[in-house]
Parts: C-alpha cells; structure tokens; sequence
C-alpha cells in the first residue's frame, strides 16, 4: 500500500463524493475560417461587425434611426473573437420568442453584445455600460449579474439568457429601440443562480459597496464572487442565520486512450486539484460518466483511433459503446498532453489566470480490483434502473441517505484494495457488537467546508456544525470502546480523501481546532445576550435589529460594542418617553366622541425604525396644556430617500438622534461579529486538512454503522475475505480456494420472508441449465452481489460465505439492441462479452445469463462454447447460464467446468421449479407453463404443443428418460405456492448540565432497584424468568443507540428539556429516539435504557416503573400509561 506525506499533502475531495447535476456544453470553433461573411477582417482585425438578425428597427420607433452613430473605441480583440462564437452557438439554442426578439437588438461589436445607437446602450467611459465591460473582459464566458439598488440587472447578451433559462421578463418590455435588459430582485438572487447553473452557466456576481455616497457619483462596484455548476455563490452567507443548500462540486472530466487502455481526468476547480485514472476499460468509463454529474466534458483526440484503425470513432469494435454515451451528450475535443492541455481548458473555461497552479491529488492505494462496468452496476441496481432491485437501499437503514449513501454507493462501483476492504470489514464487526450510545455523527460536504473557508463566508451556525464534527471524534476518541473503531476508520478515510493523517496527528488537530471554535462562538445561543426591552417601544423592533448579530459571538469579545448598543437603546427610550409619552398622556385624557384623537408609539418595520402614529391630536386652541409643547416639536418622519414616510407617521429631531445614534451602535455590532467571524475563519484554514479529514471519516462512521445495524436486522454475516493469489496458485499451496456460500439468498428479500437459499461452492466454471422462471438469474445476481459486498468488506446475505479477493466481478444479462449506434442486440451483447473475456483473469468471477440467445441457434451455441471453452483455459470462477441445449453434444475441450441445473420437481403431474442449485444437466424449459401462466391465450399455446409434439417427438421421448433420471438423482421435493422463484410456505423457515447528570444518577438508582426487586419477588413465587438482572446504558443528547440493539426488545427513559420523564418500551429503539427527537423542543433529549428478553416482558417492566417512578417523586408525563399494569403478563405467569 502505497502512503502520501503526512503533511504536505494536496486537499483533494473524497473520489466518492457525489457531483451535482450534468449540464452540457456544446462544443465551439476556434478557427477564424469558421466566422459568419458579416465577419470582415482586415490587417488581423475585425473592422466591421453587424447585428446578429441584420434587420431594421421596428417602424414604430425613431430614436434608434435619429441617434447620430456613435465611435466604438470598445471594438473586439482577436482574444474576444472566440468567445462570441461561443455565445452566438448559445444564443441559437434559445427558443422563447421573447428571447429571439431581443438576441435580434443584439450587435457583435463587444462582449456584452450592446448595440451603442440603441436606447441606453452607451459604451462611453465612465458609463454602468462601460464599467460592466470591463468586468466582462476578465470573464467573458460568464453571464454577468450587476447589483443596481435592489435588482440585479444583466445586459445584451446576458439579458437574454436570462429571460430564456430564468423565466424573467425584460425590463421595459419588447421594446425596439432599446438594448436588452433583464433582472431579478435582490430576494430571488439564489433561484436565479440555480436556474441558470443547472443550464450549464457560469455567472459573476457584480455587488455594489453599500452606504453612502457623494451626490451624482457612481456607487462603486466590485466583483463579489462567482457561481459554477456544483459551486455555488457564497458571498454573503456570514451574516445570515441559514443554511446553504451545498451541491457537490461538479468536475471538468477529461477522457483519452492509450495501449494501457482508457483514462479519466477530472479537475475541481474548486480545489484546485486533478485526480487521474488509468488502464480503465471502456464500460468502466462509461459507469463513471453515468455516476459522476460533471461540468464540462473534454474527449482527447486519441479517441478517434481504435483497434479497427479508423478515424470514425466508434464504428467498429472497441468504443462504440462510449461513442454512444458521448455522442448524446456536448463535448469538446482537445488534443496534446491529456493532462496539461486539460488543465489549460480549464483555465480558459473558468477565466482563470496562467498563474493558477493545479495540484496532483491522484491517491494510489495498491492493488484493487476493476470498477464495475456499466451492465454489472446496473443489473444489480448499484446504480437505479428501472425492474432492477436496488442493492443500496438494502444496505443503509431507510433513514442514512446523502453523503453516507454516496459513500457506499462509490464504494460498490469502485471496490477497495484487499487491505482496505479488511479494515472496513473489521471495522463493521466492532461496530455491530459494541454496547454503548455512538454520537450522531455530523455529516458536513467537504466542499462546502473548503469553499466557505476559502472566501471566509462561514457563518455562527456552520461554526457550531463543524465544532459537532470535532468533538465527536474526540468524543470517539475518549470511548474506549469506540477508540478502536476511530482507529480502524483512519486508512479508509485517507483512501477517500488523498489526505494521510496519523492517529495522534488527528485528535491534536482537532482538540485545537474545537478550541478555537469554543474560545470564539456562543454555542449557548448567547444567554448573556439578552434583547433590549422597554415597556414604551415595541419588542420586535430590538428583536429585528439586535437577533442579526446577538448570540453568535461570546460576549467578552464584543463587550465594548454591546455595552455601546445597551447605553443607545435606553437612549432612544428615553427620547421616546421624553417626546411621545405626554402625547399619549394627552390624547387618553381626551373625552370625546367618535372621531377624537389617536396616537400610539409603533415600529416602522419598513424603515427600521420607532415612530409615534397618530391623527387629530393637534389642539384647536394651544392653551399651554400638558402635551402641546411635544406635539409642536413633532415632524413628519421620512424615508431613507427623504421622502414623507406617511400622513400618520411622526417623529422629533431628538428620537430621529437617537435612532441614528442606537443603528449606527448595532452598525458597528454587526461589523464586529463579522470580522471576529471570518478571523475564525481565517484561523482555521491552517487546519484545513484535518477539518476534511475528519468530516470525511465520520461520514464514512455513519455510512458503516448504518450497515452494520442494517446487516443484524436482516440477519446478513460478514464473510471470511481472503486474498486471491489465483487460484491455481492457491490450489498447488493446499490452501482453501474458491468461493463457498451456504444459504445465499436474494440481497432483495428478508430472511422473515421464507426465501429459498442456496448453497453455492464454486472451485471452477459452471455451466448452469434450468427452467424458465427456475431461478438461474437470481442466483446469479445474488452471487454477484454476495461477492461484491465480500471484497468491500461489507456484510452478505448468507449463513456463511468463504470469498476470496476477486481482481473484477463481471455480470452479464439481457443485452437491448442500441438504434443510436445502429447495433442490433445481439451486436450489444458481443460488445459486452469482448470487453468482459479482455479483462478477465484468473483471479477474476464472471456470471453470464443465457448467453448467445440472440442469433441464429447453431451459430449462437458455437460461440457459446468457444466462449466456455475461453474461460475454461482462464481459469476463473464464474457461471455461464444458458438454454442452447446443444452445447452439451459439442466436444468442447474444457477441463475445469463443471455442469449445474437449478431444480425442478413433479407435484400432481406438473413439472415446477425447486429454485435450489443441483447438479447435472435440466433440459425441461416449462416454456409452455411459463406462456400459459403469463396469459397468453390457450388457442395458441395449444397449437404450438402440437407443433412441438409433432415435430420433436422423438427428441422428447429421450429428453423425457434423462430427465426422470435426472429427477430420481437430483430433485428434491419442496411444497410450493407460487412460481415465482422467491418464496416458501412460511412453515418452511448544578449547572444545567449537572442538574441532568444528578438526575440521570437518581433515575438509573430507581429504576435498577425496582426491576431487582421485581425479579426477587418473581423468584420467590417460583416464576421463571429469562431476565437475572438488568443494566442501564445511556444514550447522551447528540448520540444514538449501537447497532447491538436491533431486534432487541428495550424499556427506556427520557430525560426531556424541563427535567420530567417519560417511560417507554419498544423493539427498535433507534427509530423510537428519532422520532422523539422531531418533536419539538426534543431534539436535545438524551435517554437510558435496557434490554429485555421479549416484548411482553418490557410491557410488564414499563407499566411496573411508570407507577413506582411516580410514587417516588419522579415528574413523569406518561402515568395514565401506567393503569396497563397486567398487560401481556399472561404467559408470565402461567
């Protein structure tokens, strides 16, 4: 096993890490040749570039033809030229006519697509057009979005992909005599940037700095950050109390060819890193392009040159199949160093600069086994297909999806080295058996930790997540029966990310990393810092304006601005009672009838601010009255554009004071708390790596710990995984070889269900024959599955499984023809078994279903026995299934094969199938009950019986002597139901914190002291019970029940937030924590709990402890639970 440097190693994502969606891009011309005639170039420049639909402005309008023609001094450069192509074959893709009536007000002339004689489509210097230009300039493969007040506005070009893939409308309707406008408000930026990232786009975001600024001066703007496809706009979110939705990152995949085979480039620009894959076969590329939702997709030019020596890639022979996945997708073709040039694309498609440096993070782990090809990983539903059952969704409990179902999903489709296959497996086996309470396990994108720490945008939230993180490894780290698990997990995380970090190296980084994060952020919610209050000014003024800063930052660092904000807010209520309150005073000392006077002090939430609202208190007669001299001081309140707030809206100079003086306070708060934040922020990129590290390792924890659990509740066992060696050399060792499973089952049926198993001892190739419906491409999937889940070190539905460590595991089913590749199935399936009988060795299992069923019969079965006969000399384990009866009167020169059938059986005259795997030779198809069965009308089943009796008579009567010998030797009887191959009939098988712990203590005393004395008193009634004493185990806030627990029966208790109680029972006790914790105010709750043996006992224990808990002074919140008191004692007693 090949190891990194520790330290100095590249941060690279987990390979396994799902990309978000695919978004094509069509391939462009480079060549000036290609240019369009109204392209003229003259002395290496273009000196004359028209609109892109040469037509006249619409006779409504004038402006356009009046306005004097302006010189262009933006004119494009030779760099540009490439660059509009690629937007003008974008703009052909457009549809919406709305769309096509502005991409005709569009003038090739610059980059942004502005015709300057059109309305507001000045290019001058100093202009927002201009301005926006030269933004464009640095990035112009990007739509360009530019903050304008509350909207974010795109022009030209931009303006029209967004009205297309946005769904916006454009500013100033459709107008002709005006440039192309579109934009969203600043609410809706996010949908905006999704909508157009999952077309493929890139986009940059344009902000404008915020506060005031001189009188007819431009704002000033600046580039704020960029969206990608899997790379989201980041800009902002420390300030905010949310979360991000965070895809994973989407990569720029690079394909090629050389004689080691296929290879497979993918650079993240995100992280600035490239991984590499080589000696790939084509449908183990063709798996990855399917799994792998990529950005953009390059395809090297030594493609083009396959075994058949041809430039029409994918013709002939080998590549067709990729050709076909690609040529349904855009691409681009490059040539040159797969690598280097690829890295250059990126840069070029990305606007990155020259100086920009990838880093190599190509994880070599040893010897491993192939990746799954695509008719394997979709046959066992490794990856979704329709009719096929998923082998991922039975191996994580239903609640354990995302990230940890990646995990394994990658895991499966690129099975691990040996040695990290034995880790994972060994890990699980500690996993299954340990007894105490696991942590949550805190699932965290690697991604989004790099790209928010990157551009210092981590908010309090985030904070609080990423600390979660560290302290469960240190948490798993001072457990000492988890310490162990943590140990084992470090190698295949270190497969998964390319980072190698020792034991120790880990758990001092993260001490110092959740130091710091401590030190910094109220994990608390910020109890000291309570929200201001005065009876006189509405709560939700304080609470709108103090909740965006308040309880993120611990308050010793932000002292001197808190104490600022206290000393405006009594401020601004002094003011206030100063000025409004003898107003009130007087207004509710006023008797009058209807129509007398109103007043009231309410907050403006539009305007952030606290007015008096009020009518009719102005005085007919001043009289000097208490109250007049305030309402004389009163003014209309107005907006932040100096404009009159309301006719109801008053306020005075020394409130507007203090208003200002309490805002400008909470100003400064917010800027604190930012700067403190992305301080942190900055702090903790020098603990990158081990942040990845280990939000990586626990999504593998829980990814491993939901099969384990998964495995026990299906009663699945983990395999003994040896390490091939060949198996011939094996064999000349005297060592055990070969693959022996005994009562494998279905992957896809529980073992409750009354499945058929089968023991399987394969030390050689099978030839397998048996009815339609016997079975056979069960067994063949299940073997599949059962071996692929062995050298993943995970658990196998089976009583007992020997696997050795298979180099490929191969499976091939029913082949469909493929009209895009003008091949008809029988073609698809040569394909298929050309690349499968090119990669196999003899460390290898191959699985073949009913081989060469597509072509003519004699023929078909000559090719199958060449293909037996190949495999044969290869030496690998497998199963080639097949009805061409004929292949057993060819002389085939095979040593090592061996002939299997699946089972049939005679009840009441009828031949059906045992599904059971027996030796010898099954001739019998039951093609005439299969028909019958699925409806196809009698009329014709009867004619072709009388077809079949009159032309195969004699053949039957020799078919019918072997097969009731056969049937004596080999069937065994089974009493069946169905015919179906699934099922038998069932017959057949001080602080807060203290205060919790003081209360657990005397909860765990009580309830240990009544079950004791509850099994005494049994005793000496002379009353058998399986339970001799009880242990009480505690599941802490934040973690969850061990896998120990499943099928278990269990009595528990809840410790809620306000200190009461509530007693339970229940036989998963997993899925029992969960759901009170989706309770609200319950997702804090810890329990303790203990096993007994049976439901109706936990019944018993439970009802028993609700009422002695209660009569010892214990607060429960389920005692009419406990009036059950004699429910499911029965067989207790009797």
């Amino acid at each position: 096993m090949f190891r990194l440097a520790t330290r100095n190693v590249a941060l690279f994502l987990p390979r396994w890490c799902s990309l978000a969606r695919f978004s094509p891009s069509p391939p462009f011309p480079f060549l000036i040749s290609s240019l369009p005639s109204r392209f003229l170039r003259i002395n290496g420049h273009v000196k004359n570039v028209t609109s892109y639909a040469e037509k006249k402005v619409s006779r409504g309008s004038t402006k356009a033809t009046k306005k004097p023609k302006v010189p262009n001094n933006n004119g494009l450069d030779d760099k540009d030229l490439p660059h509009i192509l690629w937007w003008k074959e974008r703009l052909q893709m457009c549809r919406k006519l709305s769309t096509v009536q502005l991409i005709e007000r569009l003038e090739f002339s610059n980059l942004l697509g502005l015709n300057s004689n059109l309305k507001n489509g000045s290019l001058k210097e100093g202009t927002l057009n201009w301005e926006m230009l030269q933004f464009k300039s640095k990035f112009p493969r990007q739509v360009l979005l530019c903050r304008v007040g509350e909207f974010y506005e795109a022009w030209g070009i931009d303006a029209c992909i967004l009205v297309e893939y946005v769904g916006l409308n454009p500013i100033g309707g459709l107008r002709s005599d005006s440039i192309p406008r579109a934009g969203c408000p600043v609410v809706n930026l996010r949908q905006t940037l999704d909508d157009l990232t999952t077309n493929g786009y890139s986009v940059c975001i344009v902000e404008e700095a915020q506060g005031p600024s001189q009188a007819r001066s431009r704002k000033r703007r600046f580039i704020s950050g960029h969206a990608h496809p899997g790379n989201p706009y980041v800009y902002g979110l420390a300030t905010v109390d949310h979360d991000l939705n965070f895809p994973e990152p989407m990569p720029v995949v690079g394909i090629s060819h050389s004689a080691r085979g296929y290879c497979i480039n993918m650079v993240l620009e995100t992280m600035k890193t490239y991984s590499s894959e080589d000696c790939l076969t084509e449908e183990a590329v063709v798996t990855k392009l399917r799994t792998c939702q990529y950005h953009h997709l390059f395809l090297h030019t030594s493609l083009r040159q396959n075994s058949s020596g041809t430039c029409d890639w994918g013709e002939f022979g080998e590549g067709g199949l990729l050709w076909g996945e690609c040529s349904s997708r855009h691409f681009e073709w490059f040539d040159g160093n797969p690598i280097s040039d690829l890295l250059a694309k990126v840069k070029e498609l990305y606007s990155l600069d020259e100086e920009v440096t990838f880093r190599n993070a190509t994880v070599y782990s040893g010897n491993r086994a192939r990746p799954l090809t695509l008719g394997t990983s979709t046959q066992i539903g490794a990856i979704p297909t329709e009719g096929i059952p998923s082998l991922l969704k039975v191996l994580l409990s239903r609640n354990c999806n995302g990230l940890p179902a990646l995990y394994i999903r990658d895991l499966l489709l690129n099975p691990p080295s040996y040695e990290i296959a034995s880790k994972i497996q060994a890990t699980c086996k500690l996993m299954s058996s340990v007894t105490c309470s696991i942590p949550e396990f805190t699932c965290v994108s690697s991604a989004k930790l790099v790209k928010l720490l990157e551009w210092r945008e981590v908010n309090h939230m985030e904070f609080c997540r990423i600390k979660n993180v560290l302290d469960e490894i240190l948490l798993m780290n001072k457990t000492s029966e988890l310490n162990d698990i943590l140990k084992h997990l470090i190698d295949p995380t270190w497969v998964a990310t390319g980072l190698e970090i020792d034991f120790e190296t880990l758990v001092a980084g993260c001490e110092v990393a959740s130091t710091k994060i401590g030190d910094i952020i109220s994990l608390d919610g910020g109890n000291d810092q309570k929200i201001n209050s005065f009876s006189l000014i509405p709560h939700e003024f304080f609470e709108d304006i103090e909740s965006k800063w308040k309880g993120r930052i611990k308050r010793i660092h932000i002292d001197d601005v808190f104490t600022a904000v206290e000393k405006a807010a009594e401020a601004l209520h002094i003011a206030v009672t100063e000025d409004f309150v003898p107003i009130l005073s007087r207004i509710k000392a006023t008797v009058s009838p209807l129509g007398g006077p109103k007043g009231e002090i309410s907050y403006a939430r539009e305007h952030e601010a606290v007015w008096f609202k009020g009518k009719r208190f102005t005085p007919n007669l001043w009289a000097g009255s208490p109250g007049e001299e305030q309402i004389k001081q009163l003014s209309h309140a107005l907006d932040s554009k100096g404009k009159k707030a309301g006719e109801e809206w008053f306020t005075t100079l020394k409130v507007e004071a203090a208003l200002t003086r309490y805002h400008e306070a909470n100003g400064k708060a917010k800027e604190r708390v930012l700067e403190i934040l992305r301080g942190l922020a900055a702090e903790l990129q020098y603990n990158i790596n081990i942040l990845v590290f280990s939000s990586t390792l626990l999504v593998i924890a829980k990814a491993l710990f939901a099969h384990a659990s998964e495995g026990r509740r299906r009663r699945w066992v983990f395999p003994t995984l040896v390490e091939s060696l060949g198996f011939e050399d094996v064999k000349s060792l005297n060592k055990i070889h070969g693959m022996k499973i005994v009562g494998l089952l279905p992957y896809w049926l529980h073992v409750a269900e009354g499945v058929v198993r089968n023991d399987v001892d394969m030390q050689s190739l099978f030839l397998l024959t048996g009815p339609n419906g016997g079975g056979k491409s069960s067994l063949l999937r299940s073997i599949c599955a059962a071996a692929l889940l062995g050298i993943c070190g995970l658990m196998v539905p089976a009583e007992s499984a020997h696997i050795p460590y298979f180099d490929s595991i191969m499976l091939h089913m029913n082949s469909y023809d493929s009209p895009a590749d003008k091949k008809s199935s029988f073609q698809v399936e040569m394909s298929e078994l050309r690349s499968i009988i090119g990669g196999t060795t003899k460390k290898s299992l191959v699985l073949i279903d009913e081989i060469c069923r597509g072509t003519e019969t004699a023929k078909g079965t000559c090719i199958a026995g060449s293909i037996i006969e190949t495999l044969d000399r290869i030496g690998c384990l497998g199963i080639v299934s097949t009805h061409l009866h004929g292949i057993f009167t060819l002389h085939l020169n095979i040593n090592n094969t061996v002939h299997k059938a699946m089972g049939t059986t005679s009840i009441d005259g009828q031949t059906i199938p045992t599904w059971k795997l027996t030796d010898g030779v099954c001739r019998e198809s039951l093609a005439f009950e299969t028909a019958r069965r699925e409806g196809v009308p009698e009329l014709i089943i009867r004619r072709a019986e009388y077809i079949y009796q009159s032309v195969y008579a004699k053949e039957k009567e020799l078919l019918s002597a072997e097969k009731s010998s056969n049937e004596k030797k080999y069937s065994t009887y089974i009493n069946v139901s169905n015919l179906n191959g699934t099922h038998l009939p069932s017959k057949r098988f001080l602080s807060g914190a203290n205060q919790t712990e003081v209360l657990r203590e005397e909860v765990e005393s009580a309830v240990t002291v009544i079950c004791q004395d509850h099994i005494m008193e049994q005793k000496s009634k002379k009353i058998a019970l399986e339970l001799t004493g009880i242990k009480c185990l505690q599941i802490r806030t934040r973690e969850q029940p061990p896998p120990s627990v499943v099928g278990s029966s269990s009595v528990y208790v809840m410790f809620r937030p306000d200190k009461k109680l509530y007693v339970g029972e229940t036989d998963d006790l997993e899925g029992r924590v969960r759901a009170h914790r989706l309770k609200e105010g319950m997702h804090d709750a810890s329990f303790l709990y203990f096993l007994v043996p049976g439901k109706s006992l936990a019944c018993q224990l439970e009802s028993l402890l609700i009422n002695q808990l209660s009569s010892r002074g214990f607060q429960l919140t389920n005692t009419a639970d406990g009036k059950h008191r004699n429910f499911g004692t029965s067989n207790l007693y009797a």
